[in-house]
């Protein structure tokens, strides 16, 4: 009789330890008992769950989606491109998320509406674009086309990455040609703005030499003139050196030597 207690009491421990199952870190859960879902979320641990009920367990962490596939650019080219997607679910929304999509949601609204955003505003983008400095505007675009479509069902769209981008035959060294010629263009204009400001400066020094020399011809006068042959008399009377001074009363002609003559 005890025997037979100690097998029956190992059976339901044994069914008591089989019907507990865990859930990881980054992961969260609810219960499906005979096709009804619970409205409960199971956080990460021991769970236990009775036989005619099922776990499902759904990842609340950030997943990295990576696609590749072809998108048409402004002008009507394919460009190859590989992109991630990174996203995470709202654990609260759990349970909404598997009765009105399913457990395949990432395939059902995820790629699909990524595939639709990215294709859309890919196509405003010539291809050379993809490969410039407005891929960031490209990703920030398809970010926000997708979260304006899926962002209140539950999935918040972290970042969308272009990581790389295949250009058609020959548009690179198309792309190469312009940005070498769009550079020879800056560097002619630095040129023509530098000969411009020197220019600039030469007219400027011109039009102050004139003016000085307008200045100083409208100063000397006929009266300016007797006034300072005045003043130059005056200095050398005054001066010891021997002058011999000419004159006709208006301009003197000084003869003599500088000094001590």
């Amino acid at each position: 009789m005890k025997r037979k207690f100690t097998i029956v009491a190992m059976a339901a421990i044994a069914l008591f330890i089989s019907s507990c199952m865990t859930i990881q870190p980054g992961e969260v859960g609810v219960k499906v008992r005979l096709g009804v879902m619970e409205e409960k979320v199971y956080k990460p641990g021991r769970v236990r769950v009775p036989v005619n009920t099922r776990l499902i367990r759904v990842p609340t962490r950030t997943v990295n989606k990576e696609i590749k596939l072809n998108l048409p650019s402004k002008e009507g080219l394919n460009v190859s491109a590989e992109i991630s997607i990174l996203y995470h679910i709202e654990a609260e929304m759990v349970p909404d998320i598997i009765r009105e999509i399913g457990t395949n949601y990432e395939e059902v609204v995820i790629l699909s509406v990524f595939r639709s955003a990215a294709a859309d505003i890919c196509a405003q983008f010539y291809a050379k674009d993809m490969h410039s400095g407005k891929r960031g505007e490209i990703e920030k675009q398809i970010l926000d086309r997708m979260t304006n479509i899926i962002g209140d069902r539950g999935f918040t769209i972290e970042t969308v990455l272009l990581k790389s981008i295949s250009l058609p035959p020959g548009l690179y060294t198309a792309i190469e040609d312009k940005l070498e010629a769009e550079q020879e263009a800056q560097r002619m204009e630095f040129v023509l703005q530098k000969e411009r400001l020197e220019a600039d400066r030469k007219k400027i020094e011109a039009l102050g030499t004139a003016e000085a020399q307008k200045i100083l011809t409208e100063g000397l006068n006929e009266l300016t003139i007797k006034w300072r042959s005045l003043e130059v008399l005056k200095e050398l009377s005054a001066s010891p050196n021997a002058k011999l001074i000419i004159t006709d009363g208006k301009t003197p002609m000084i003869i003599g030597n500088d000094e001590g003559n």
